[in-house]
């Protein structure tokens, strides 16, 4: 018989897996629901020098006096870092490792760096009224969102999540994890939560961009399940979790493919002609035939891209042919290696950008009156301050297969970049959104949000339909309706500028 052992999240304890417990037990299931120390409740909070290792050791002595063979250790959020600690303690016990909706943590990874909300960290030190309790923060009563999204939770359970919710101690967020190497040999499943930002499609695309510390998915003994749901799949769904547990503890699952070529190494969808090509730091110019200064079109990749991926975004076909095209119908095509290596990067990243405009604006052979941004993918939250306060020489501002809303668990550095409130702003700027119907549904609710938003305040928006086309469409779709698309989207661009 398969013993599941459920560890919940910060602030929660065994009291939340209540419904998704009565369906695995129904099954014939074995369950134990894990309440660690001091996450009972809020009228028994843990005493100073609870950390990491008191909730490891929580998870270790139940396995230890379990009788079943096999035991599936579940961790949600939080709770997959003493998941981890107790599996390296005794990993010939432990069948599999269930992640879910919960992040990768890696060996000496503190849990706070999993934890959304820029107001956290400032709680962790300075927590208010509590001069001698430094060792805890409060729970955010009322504001459980700022944790995942609440998508599908009814009101009764988030009432119950405000009156049971327990302090989090302080050391089990900071004190770094203890990752044994016994614990990449076991057998893992993600459970991914559609509607707090993840998806199986997004885990692929991670992968194929090669970031080394994500090889390890295409083990044939890591599999993935996905769930449209929130961030509290126990409470939004507990039937579908129970069933999805099940199948994962049966080893079933969806299992990651290695592509022999990834999709953004493909080869660009248009043959162009080929122009001049000149680096100047992280910025490429695509130089046009001309004598005098011309429009410039600035094109802004997504990511985040891993700092030691290689070839970077300014050399994959797709940004290459997007700047020799632009270069060919006489303008000047600009590709930027920002800095966006991860979801804390937003800030820096668009600093990159700025500096990069700036380079291009003094360029004597660019019209500096004459700029357009063109964003992707998850580059578009980039787009947002340019939008909130457009710049005169700012004449179009376009985005491809964009993110225009921070996914619910990007957490606070992408927060502040939220194109969908910025566009109440943008005045009368041309917008040109090329937009696939075959979008991940996570990315294509952003897009929705903001065509909602834009029409509310009549923003100048143009939009090109790719109805059959995927995100990254123009080097995985070589369909006559995509090539349309794209050359529609650029001379629309390229129309805004000289007008």
């Amino acid at each position: 018989m398969t013993a599941f052992v459920l560890v919940s999240g910060a602030h929660t304890g065994g009291w939340i897996w209540r419904e998704v417990a009565a369906r695995l037990g129904e099954s014939g299931a074995e369950v134990h629901p894990v309440t660690l120390t001091g996450m009972g409740d809020r009228r028994h909070p843990a005493g100073p020098g609870t950390d990491l290792a008191t909730h490891v050791q929580d998870v270790v002595q139940l396995i230890d006096g379990l009788d079943a063979p096999e035991v599936v250790l579940v961790g949600h959020c939080y709770g997959i870092h003493p998941v981890l600690g107790a599996a390296g303690r005794r990993p010939e016990r432990v069948a599999r490792i269930v992640y879910l909706d919960a992040g990768m943590p890696q060996d000496g990874d503190p849990a706070l760096n999993l934890v959304p909300g820029p107001a956290v960290p400032e709680r962790l030190l300075h927590p208010a009224g509590q001069a001698d309790d430094d060792w805890r923060i409060p729970p955010p009563l009322g504001q459980w969102d700022r944790w995942g999204s609440t998508a599908g939770v009814p009101a009764d359970a988030l009432e119950r999540l405000d009156r049971l919710a327990a302090p989090q101690p302080v050391g089990t967020l900071t004190q770094p994890l203890q990752l044994s190497d016994a614990v990449a040999k076991l057998p893992t499943t993600g459970v991914l939560c559609v509607a707090n930002g993840s998806s199986i499609a997004m885990v692929e695309g991670l992968v194929g961009l090669g970031d080394p510390r994500l090889q390890a998915l295409l083990d044939p003994q890591v599999t993935f399940f996905e769930l449209a749901t929130g961030h509290w799949p126990m409470l939004s769904a507990p039937e579908e979790l129970a069933e999805v547990l099940l199948r994962a503890a049966a080893g079933e699952g969806h299992r990651l493919a290695a592509r022999e070529q990834p999709g953004h190494l493909r080869p660009f969808l248009l043959d162009v002609p080929e122009r001049p090509r000149e680096r100047v730091g992280r910025v490429d110019l695509h130089l046009p035939d001309a004598e005098h200064p011309c429009p410039a079109v600035v094109f802004v990749h997504g990511g985040p891209v891993p700092a030691g991926v290689r070839p970077t975004p300014r050399d994959w076909p797709g940004f290459v042919g997007y700047g020799q095209y632009v270069a060919s119908l006489g303008a000047v095509g600009v590709t930027v290696d920002h800095r966006l290596h991860d979801l804390a990067d937003y800030g820096r990243a668009a600093e990159d950008i700025a500096a990069a405009v700036e380079l291009v604006r003094a360029d004597p052979r660019v019209d500096g009156d004459r700029i357009a941004l063109w964003f992707f993918s998850a580059g578009g939250l980039l787009a947002a301050g340019w939008l909130a306060a457009p710049p005169p020489w700012l004449r179009c501002l376009a985005a491809t297969y964009p993110v225009l809303a921070p996914m619910p668990n990007w957490g606070p550095a992408a927060s502040a970049f939220r194109p969908a409130a910025a566009v109440r702003t943008a005045g009368r700027l041309p917008i040109v959104l090329t937009r696939v119907g075959l979008e991940r549904p996570e990315i294509a609710v952003t897009v929705e949000e903001f065509l909602t938003a834009a029409e509310d305040c009549t923003a100048d928006v143009g939009v090109v339909d790719v109805p059959l086309g995927h995100h990254g469409f123009e080097t995985t779709d070589h369909s006559e309706e995509a090539r349309q698309a794209v050359d529609r989207a650029v001379r629309s661009v390229l129309g805004h500028l000289r007008s």
